[in-house]
């Protein structure tokens, strides 16, 4: 296999100005951290990214074929579902969680917003098997890909004469989204030396600074852990976070830190799209925070912000968005891909 051309080539030309470093077969900025993802048993190639692009987008995943990974994570909202509080799957279903948008996984332990799947590769098979998602059996889809003569092709180009498995199907969908990262917004051409923040942004990064870096970590804006940050129970989803699945007290209520870049593109916000509107989940932190027994310590006193505060903070939140990154042509639906059930 050839290490991805046109994703090396990209990133030549960027880094002949601004610092990168490069772990495995990543490229990502200099400042940012170590990726968690071991790439050492899913080397990126051409061929296994365009794959996983290929099968991100193909409803070929759900039971009923109306269903693709897409359909919850768009590229145009920083594949999240931003017409949505709750995810939608087959047969009109309604789920019970926002979809969470997409970027920067290799630097992420665990996912979902309760934590349940502790690696990439495994992570495709929540979605293609919950019952009001995909309804697929991982086995089902590969006897549905192995009839593609387009997927026959695609499947020898990326892994070698060998037949379609489970396993390829999840590794060609963790290679694509490993490219999806997130590292060109306003802020990261700050970082880098090729803008400047005006002053009411460098009042909001102080701001930000002092009250949300400590689980927004900059620069991947989280520190993907898990907390309880005060929000009122939803008594019609009922939902308590990741005790759901390690039926721990201590655990009640904590949900997935999320990434605060790409706001602008992937509202509603927090683990059941509650909030539509930033200042909406600020108004949260400073005068709605519920104390209960598991907290975050942190929220026991309520975030003290004025109104100019607020300003100066959703000022500095805009230069997380990135552009260049939701609106990446090598990221969307792709056009090779036949429109032909048959192939």
């Amino acid at each position: 296999m050839k290490n991805s051309r046109s994703y090396v080539i990209l990133v030549v030309l960027i880094a002949t100005a601004f610092g990168f470093s490069k772990y495995q077969d990543l490229q990502y900025p200099d400042y940012f951290p170590v990726p968690e993802y071991n790439f050492d048993n899913n080397r990126l190639s051409d061929e296994g990214i365009e794959l996983g692009r290929n099968l991100f987008y193909d409803p070929i995943l759900s039971r009923d074929n109306s269903v693709s990974c897409a359909s919850c994570h768009s590229p145009y909202n920083a594949f999240a579902h931003t017409d949505h509080d709750l995810s939608h799957g087959i047969d009109d279903q309604i789920g019970t969680r926002n979809a969470p948008a997409l970027f920067n996984l290799a630097w992420q332990k665990s996912f979902m917003w309760d934590g349940a799947i502790n690696h990439l590769d495994m992570q495709a098979l929540a979605p293609i098997s919950h019952s009001g998602e995909m309804d697929e059996s991982i086995q089902n889809v590969v006897l549905k890909l192995q009839q593609k003569e387009r997927y026959l092709h695609l499947f020898k180009e990326a892994f070698g004469d060998t037949p379609i498995s489970g396993a390829h199907v999840l590794k060609a969908l963790s290679q694509f989204q490993l490219t999806l990262i997130s590292a060109n917004s306003k802020y990261d051409k700050v970082k880098h030396g090729s803008d400047l923040f005006n002053e009411q942004e460098n009042k909001g990064y102080a701001l930000f600074k002092a009250n949300c870096n400590s689980c927004h970590t900059e620069p991947l804006f989280s520190n993907y852990s898990f907390a309880n940050n005060g929000l009122i129970v939803d008594t019609t989803l009922n939902d308590f976070g990741k005790y759901a699945i390690t039926k721990q007290s201590k655990d009640s209520l904590l949900f997935k830190v999320p990434s605060l870049r790409n706001l602008k593109f992937s509202s509603p916000y927090m683990h059941d799209g509650r909030f539509r509107r930033l200042n909406e989940v600020l108004n949260h932190y400073t005068s709605e925070i519920i104390n209960t027994e598991t907290l975050d310590p942190q929220f026991e006193q309520s975030i003290a912000l004025s109104s100019n505060d607020k300003a100066d903070l959703m000022a500095f939140l805009q230069t997380l968005n990135d552009t260049d990154f939701v609106f990446d042509p090598k990221h969307q639906f792709p056009l090779n891909k036949s429109k032909n059930p048959k192939e």
